[in-house]
C-alpha cells in the first residue's frame, strides 16, 4: 500500500543541516545523519532549503563549519526552493506569524522558513528547534493563521525522529 502513496515533501530548516555537525548533540546529530544517508540520499522523501537556509549558513562565523555545511548541501542535491515570485507572499505570512505571537519578531529567519512551507506546500517543515518551530502547539497556532489566510494545506511541523521509521514495523 505504502508504494501507492504520494512521496511527502519536507521542506528542511538551518537547524537540520547543522546538526549534522552538532558533537556536542551526538543523538540529534546521529539522528540527522540517519535521516540524511537513509531518507534523502534513497529519496524516500522530497526533500528542500530555500535561499533563507543558504543565507543562514554563509552567516556562518566559522569559514571551515560553513564550507562543511554548503559542501553538505551540494553533496546531497538538496533542492532550492525559487521563492523570488513568491517573495511578497511569503513576507507577508511570515509578518502575519510575528504579529500573531506565535514566533517571535528577532526570529524572522523562522517565520520566514514556515512562510516558504506553507506557500509551496510541504507537507512537513522538519526542524531541530522545538522552541520556535517544532512542538505540537506551534503546530496548531500556525494552522490556525494559515486557514485564516486561505492555506487550508496542513503543515506538520516535526523532527527527524518523527519521518524516521522502519519498513518491515
Amino acid at each position: 500500500m505504502a508504494n501507492l502513496m504520494r512521496k511527502k515533501s519536507i521542506y528542511l530548516d538551518t537547524s537540520i543541516i547543522n546538526f549534522l555537525f552538532a558533537d556536542d548533540a551526538p543523538e540529534k546529530r546521529d539522528l540527522t545523519k540517519e535521516f540524511f544517508e537513509n531518507y534523502v540520499r534513497t529519496k524516500v522523501y522530497d526533500v528542500w532549503i530555500s535561499p533563507v537556509v543558504l543565507s543562514e549558513i554563509q552567516e556562518t562565523k566559522d569559514d571551515s563549519k560553513r564550507a562543511m555545511l554548503l559542501d553538505f548541501i551540494s553533496g546531497y542535491e538538496l533542492q532550492v526552493t525559487d521563492i523570488e515570485n513568491a517573495s511578497n507572499e511569503i513576507q507577508g505570512l511570515a509578518r502575519l506569524y510575528i504579529q500573531g505571537g506565535i514566533i517571535p519578531e528577532k526570529k524572522l529567519e523562522d517565520a520566514l522558513h514556515v512562510a516558504i512551507a506553507t506557500v509551496f506546500e510541504y507537507d512537513i517543515l522538519l526542524s531541530w528547534n522545538f522552541r520556535h518551530l517544532a512542538n505540537v502547539n506551534k503546530e496548531a497556532r500556525i494552522q490556525a493563521v494559515n486557514l485564516q489566510a486561505g492555506y487550508v494545506k496542513p503543515l506538520r511541523l516535526l523532527t527527524p525522529m518523527e519521518v524516521i521509521y522502519n519498513e518491515e514495523d
